[in-house]
C-alpha cells in the first residue's frame, strides 16, 4: 500500500510539473481591488498551495473536534 501511495504522489507531482512548465506566459489577475501580472505557472502553484493549506486546516479542525457523548438517560 505504501508503494501505491508513493507512485500516486510521484505521478501527481509529475502532472503538476508538466502543467506548470507548459504555462509560462504572463496573465493578469484581479484580486479584489488589486491587479497583478504574473506568469500563469506561478498562479497555478499559488492556487495549488492555497488549496493544500485549506485542506490541511479543515482536516485538522475536523480531527480535533470531540465526538458527541451519549447521555445516560436511556431506558433499560
Amino acid at each position: 500500500m505504501k508503494k501505491v501511495k508513493a507512485v500516486i504522489i510521484i505521478v501527481l507531482t509529475l502532472v503538476v510539473l508538466i502543467v506548470v512548465l507548459q504555462n509560462t506566459q504572463a496573465v493578469e489577475t484581479r484580486l479584489l481591488f488589486l491587479t497583478v501580472t504574473m506568469p500563469k505557472a506561478i498562479l497555478i502553484i499559488l492556487t495549488l498551495l492555497i488549496g493544500f493549506a485549506i485542506g490541511v486546516i479543515v482536516a485538522s479542525l475536523l480531527r480535533a473536534r470531540p465526538l458527541p457523548q451519549k447521555t445516560s438517560t436511556e431506558k433499560k
